[in-house]
């Protein structure tokens, strides 16, 4: 029994899994601060905090739980991997509903009366997988046009069905991930050319018949904040915090517009922005190198594992959640528009926190693959291969 719970601890990937730790400790703190002014009567910590503390348990129970599943076996699932991302979005049509904040969008499923599941963040890391796999099996002739066609395919369904039901910010980070893995995976420089091209002559299409009129008004605040003053209000308050913190920030529990509730969302979408007040720029450089260290972390046991389709998966697993940190980030400092993101790990959310450590769990699963299955070093058992050096 010692023997295999050793074994066990030796195949976790504890550099990893201590990353995530430090930043949902980081998230539990911030979260806890921010709603701490609208405690109740003889309360210690928020609905929000305690939602989190359980997502934290939650999620590295899933995430260690998963780490045991061969990522080959999850491959080789892609066909019900992929129908039941499908199904789970289809399903938002007839059952989707949206909380007070977001009326705009219908990309929930609501459980309870204060309680929502956002199916898009499983289907990202559906998308992962049946994407990695996808680009495995072609990457031979990659780029063929009508492999890359079918390439484009594949990621334009996730993305369509997401933005129909009105998750802008989610639709983007699906952008962020299947650019970042076509790239990886080979495809050469001229298609992505082309993809700019493309976007550039559809931008009034996409500006006109996509975007709502919200949406529109968002972005048009970035560069007219005097015209659109209840749409930029959220962004300027932020901003307005992030100055308050300065260097040192005013200590935990003590910023003026985070105590206040100034910011709305401030304990979700702009949590970024009571982390700058309260810790200052030194909390958010912390906050910046654990997500640094993370991605660096994801994309090397990708590296470490020697299976192509592993890389991807990691590499796609990095960009979800970096694409999504920079993008909230971007929010909060006003260069990009509200659309919805919360930051991984950090932001109020059951639902987020646990999808992001399953993600985790497909990346540590692949360590401990790799740690079960080491990679044979064949110069020290006298096999010669084509592949050998001279």
């Amino acid at each position: 029994m010692f023997s295999v719970v050793k074994r066990i601890i030796k195949e976790t990937d504890k550099v990893l899994l201590l990353i995530c730790l430090l930043l949902s400790s980081f998230g539990i703190v911030a979260v806890a601060s921010a709603t701490a002014s609208g405690l109740s009567d003889g309360a210690v910590v928020s609905r929000d905090t305690k939602v989190m503390i359980l997502a934290l348990v939650l999620g590295i129970i899933i995430s260690m739980f998963l780490s045991f599943v061969d990522y080959d076996f999850l491959l080789r699932m892609w066909p019900l991997i992929a129908a039941v991302g499908v199904g789970l979005m289809l399903l938002l049509f007839p059952l989707g509903s949206a909380p007070d904040a977001r009326t705009d969008s219908r990309c929930w499923f609501k459980i309870t009366s204060t309680l929502y599941f956002q199916p898009s963040e499983v289907v990202k890391i559906g998308f992962i997988i049946t994407f990695s796999h996808h680009l495995d099996k072609v990457k031979n002739n990659i780029n063929e046009f009508k492999t890359f066609f079918m390439l484009c395919v594949h990621g334009a369904i996730p993305i369509m069905l997401v933005i129909i039901t009105g998750d802008m910010g989610s639709a983007l980070v699906f952008i962020l991930v299947f650019v970042c893995l076509m790239f990886i995976a080979g495809v050469h420089w001229l298609y992505f050319l082309a993809g700019g091209v493309l976007i550039t002559a559809a931008a009034p299409v996409i500006w006109y018949k996509i975007f709502s009129n919200i949406q529109r008004s968002r972005i048009l605040a970035l560069f007219y904040p005097d015209r659109f003053p209840d749409e930029i209000y959220q962004q300027k308050q932020a901003s307005n915090a992030i100055k308050k913190g300065g260097f040192t920030g005013m200590g935990l529990f003590k910023g003026t517009y985070t105590q206040s509730g100034s910011v709305p969302e401030g304990q979700n979408d702009m949590i970024f922005s009571g982390i700058c007040e309260e810790l200052g720029f030194i909390g958010a450089v912390i906050l910046l190198l654990l997500f640094a260290a993370l991605i660096i972390r994801l994309v090397y046991v990708g590296k470490r594992s020697g299976s192509f389709p592993a890389f991807l998966m990691c590499c796609g697993v990095a960009a979800m959640i970096g694409g999504q940190a920079i993008i909230n980030i971007g929010m909060c400092t006003s260069m990009l528009p509200v659309i919805g993101i919360t930051l991984p790990f950090v932001s109020a959310g059951g639902s987020s926190v646990l999808c992001t450590y399953l993600a985790i769990g497909v990346a540590m699963g692949v360590y401990r693959n790799s740690c079960v299955n080491p990679l044979t070093d064949f110069r020290n058992r006298r096999i010669r291969t084509p592949f050998s050096a001279a």
